[in-house]
């Protein structure tokens, strides 16, 4: 797809940090995370989903460490994942300590819950023993007291306070390995308490709406607060939380990228929403299209429209179009140019072989 000067975001600039070999911050790529929900010291059940989400484009992944038997077996998953793993920590900071030593790439501290600045050090300490990065994870719900305190309420000023002051603990230490989230369940609050944040440290940000609900209601309350967040340049690295598999929260993720311009993987497909003037089922189209190259990692753009009151112009602005036309034939474009007609054909099953051939011809190019 054509890259328009309209298009373009400025990326606010932060330092970069390092979870495992994966860069965050500065001028690496956003990158996308996720997170377990099964159990960690299920072994076997956890790599099986970590797997799925790095097959699905997930750059790292998150665990739960609540307990002695998660970071015991930690040291094996993070020995067989393919991708970083972060170490996701509550309440006591010696599963911080064990989760360091097993080998985890990143910890996420939740500084209302981990404990004084004492305990925090022997993270710390622990953390640069392992070269492990840390991300200081404030949410609106586990705000510390004395914040509450002062603030009667979670707010952007309340958020930020919690993360600067945990983030000026790890300074004094001479710790810089770190990002920073503050996130909330309120789009409106979780966008200023960062935007916020964004103008007073350059460490990495990791954002996210938190809690944002089931796939259909947390991917519409992501979108708003990570593209309004994205398309102000803030934002090194995201997760959009659902209640699904932890495998739609990378799809979604990388939707959000694609759609900003700032990340491409897989098939982008634009399409009409179909009406009366249709040549062909759309709907159905679509879906099987999406269904069947679901697996593609390479980045291609694919438009499908119904007929021709809009599908030339679409097509000029991806590698593979189709546009409907009268009596069973339909036009493709390849890089917006007109290539050939097709007639009375499976237009789905047509347009999958045809962008599956286009792959595996890029592929022959490049050796």
């Amino acid at each position: 797809m054509n890259t328009r000067p309209f298009r373009y975001i400025k990326r606010r600039k932060s330092r970069k940090i390092n979870v495992g070999n994966v860069s965050v911050g500065g001028d690496a790529p956003i990158t996308v995370q996720t997170m377990t929900n099964t159990l960690t010291s299920d072994i076997e059940a956890t790599l099986q989903q970590i797997n799925a989400s790095a097959e699905a484009g997930a750059d790292i992944i998150r665990v739960s460490c609540p307990d002695e038997e998660s970071t015991i077996a930690l040291k094996q998953i993070v020995k067989l994942s393919p991708i970083p793993i972060v170490a996701d920590i509550h309440f006591h900071y010696l599963r911080a300590v064990e989760a360091a030593d097993a080998g985890a790439a990143c910890l996420r501290i939740n500084p209302g819950n981990i404990g004084n600045s004492s305990k925090v050090k022997e993270v710390i300490n622990a953390a640069k023993q392992n070269k492990t990065s840390i991300r200081i994870g404030v949410n609106a719900g586990s705000l510390e007291k004395k914040i509450l305190d002062k603030y009667t309420e979670p707010t952007p000023e309340a958020l930020v306070e919690s993360a600067l002051s945990h983030a000026q603990i790890l300074k004094d230490h001479d710790f810089h390995e770190y990002k920073i989230s503050v996130k909330a369940s309120d789009v409106f609050l979780a966008v200023a308490a960062y935007n916020h944040l964004a103008e007073i440290d350059d460490c990495p940000l990791h954002i996210g709406i938190t809690e944002a609900g089931s796939i259909r209601s947390g991917t519409v309350k992501s979108s708003i607060g990570l593209g309004k967040l994205l398309s102000a340049g803030i934002g090194d690295t995201i997760r959009v939380s659902l209640s699904a598999d932890p495998t739609e929260e990378v799809k979604v993720g990388y939707e959000i990228l694609k759609s900003l311009g700032l990340r491409r993987r897989g098939v982008t497909v634009i399409s009409c929403p179909s009406c009366a003037r249709q040549q062909f089922d759309v709907i159905k189209t679509v879906q099987e299209v999406e269904e069947r190259l679901e697996h593609i990692s390479d980045s291609i753009t694919v438009s499908i429209i119904g007929c021709v009151v809009n599908g030339p112009g679409e097509a000029k602005e991806t590698d593979i179009g189709l546009t409907g036309g009268g009596k069973g034939s339909h036009q493709i474009y390849v890089n917006g140019i007109t290539d050939h007609i097709i007639k009375n054909e499976n237009v789905a099953d047509y347009i999958v072989k045809f962008v599956q051939k286009e792959i595996e011809k890029r592929k022959f190019k490049k050796l």
